[in-house]
């Protein structure tokens, strides 16, 4: 009997979409720009690996001639490719060395590898808690945007992950500037901490977006974390380095706090870096009761002079410089119009904080430009 399975186009593209960046990855093995796929009476598993990061998936077929399970070798990008300009249902045939493609008159074939071949593939998941896909995805999307891309130190180019008995805390920082989520609806007896690379968490998020309604376990393999849905694995491996020692930065004795409205700020700090011209160019803050005087001299392009009203603010009155961009990029996650802040000193850093009860707690602290720079 002729070996055939039949998928639905759409539904097997957003599978292999969500390998591309990994199958696509120039490894030291060639087979990793292939996918290994399983096929058998009622399922098709589909994985991937780039020996940093994998995803395994799964799809129940409409269809299947299959009696026993058949694994093979297919080029991930190629196969994409394909299925990318075809439509409705595609049939698939086994050949020796061939996968044959068939919708409606359109008939493809593709060479095919021995699964041997494939890299190791992880296995034996040890899940440790279930969480909400989508609070899984607004946690990561709330602390992800500040990891750097390639810092010269490794330990900040990832997201440190910590469990303990009372929460579940993310914390980003590029040196700069710091970003900490925190929640008490997850937690774990014995405490855990992970550092994810920047890499594995924007592909997390990618995978998330199309799953925000499921459930999602957090679990081990290995040396690896795993995220797990109803129809997929993903796994990473882990940053070796030590995450920095960030808890005394972010200790507030001695600061006050002041509240200002979060789209007037914005505004201002985007004129503000408007005229920075790429240059590194502080802004002086200069607070007082109640507003704060904003300025900007760049003796290249211009100048600017605002003035910001401000709520509930006792401290001294004092001038603090900050780079404005790195206020911005903080400032776009966070949703309420009213902004609380904490303010010490012109040799201490901005805390920006808001809280929702029974969700979450969101920080973001910046640096601020000694006067000397």
């Amino acid at each position: 009997m002729t070996e055939k399975f039949i998928v639905e186009q759409k539904s097997l593209l957003s599978i292999l979409s969500s390998m591309q960046p990994i199958c696509s990855k120039r490894t030291t093995m060639e087979t990793t720009a292939y996918i290994l796929c399983t096929i058998g009476p009622k399922e098709l598993i589909l994985k991937s690996t780039d020996l940093e990061i994998s995803l395994q998936s799964s799809y129940t077929l409409k269809e299947s001639t299959l009696s026993g399970s058949q694994s093979l070798l297919v080029n991930g990008k190629r196969l994409f490719d394909l299925v990318r300009e075809l439509e409705g249902d595609i049939t698939f045939t086994l050949e020796s060395n061939q996968l044959l493609l068939n919708a409606g008159s359109v008939q493809l074939s593709l060479n095919i590898k021995d699964a041997q071949d494939f890299p190791p593939f992880p296995e034996r998941i040890e899940n440790l808690m279930q969480l909400e896909s989508s609070f899984l995805f607004m946690l990561l999307e709330k602390v992800g945007f500040l990891i750097p891309q390639s810092n010269s130190n490794p330990a900040l180019n990832g997201l440190y992950l910590e469990l303990n008995k009372e929460s579940l805390t993310m914390t980003t920082t590029d040196g700069h500037c710091l970003a900490q989520i925190q929640t008490t609806r997850y937690h774990l007896d014995e405490p855990k901490n992970w550092l994810l690379p920047r890499r594995a968490v924007l592909e997390l998020k990618k995978i998330l977006e199309d799953f925000k309604e499921e459930l999602v376990f957090l679990g081990t393999c290995g040396n690896q974390l795993v995220f797990s849905g109803e129809t997929f694995n993903f796994f990473t491996k882990l940053l070796a380095p030590t995450f920095p020692e960030y808890k005394p930065i972010l200790e507030k004795k001695g600061f006050v706090p002041a509240t200002i409205d979060r789209t007037s700020l914005i505004k201002t700090l985007r004129r503000s870096a408007c005229l920075l011209s790429g240059q590194f160019i502080a802004t002086t803050f200069g607070f007082d009761t109640n507003s704060v005087d904003v300025a900007l001299h760049n003796k290249e392009v211009g100048k600017m002079e605002e003035r910001l009203a401000l709520t509930a603010f006792t401290g001294d009155k004092m001038d603090i410089k900050f780079y404005a961009p790195y206020l911005l990029s903080g400032l776009a996650v966070f949703p309420e119009e009213k902004l609380t802040f904490y303010l010490s000193n012109a040799a201490k850093p901005i805390i920006f904080e808001t809280g929702h009860e029974g969700a979450y707690n969101l920080t973001y602290l910046v640096m601020p430009v000694s006067t000397t720079a």
